[in-house]
């Protein structure tokens, strides 16, 4: 069974970067196709980019051009590398699998971004 670990939140200003990264368990993750979520307080859990094995990327249009999503396989570990932070980027960040049944999920990382 594959676990997540997520870390690199933080308060940030509007228009600051931060760089999340997801730290796995497991053999199996260099084959997974993985997604960075979001969770803002109130709302659903949305997904804001994924990667494929091979390291084919997609984002949600709200992210696009700001956010950046990576994987190093040898490391187990998914990044994402995120620029132009804006106020309603505010959230807990979660890895998970990029499609269903999904994997446990971590305990997140909370990024605040306010002046």
């Amino acid at each position: 069974q594959v676990q997540l670990v997520e870390s690199g939140g933080g308060l940030v200003q509007p228009g600051g970067s931060l760089r999340l990264s997801c730290a796995a368990s497991g053999s199996i993750f260099s084959a997974l196709a993985m997604g960075w979520y979001r969770q803002a307080p109130g709302k659903e859990r949305e997904l804001v980019a994924s990667i494929t094995s091979g390291g084919s990327t997609n984002y949600a249009d709200s992210v696009k051009g700001r956010f950046t999503i990576s994987r190093e396989n040898a490391k187990k570990t998914v990044y994402l590398q995120m620029n132009s932070l804006k106020f309603e980027d505010t959230a807990v960040y979660y890895c998970n699998k990029h499609r269903v049944p999904f994997l446990d999920w971590g305990q997140g990382t909370q990024v605040t971004v306010s002046s």
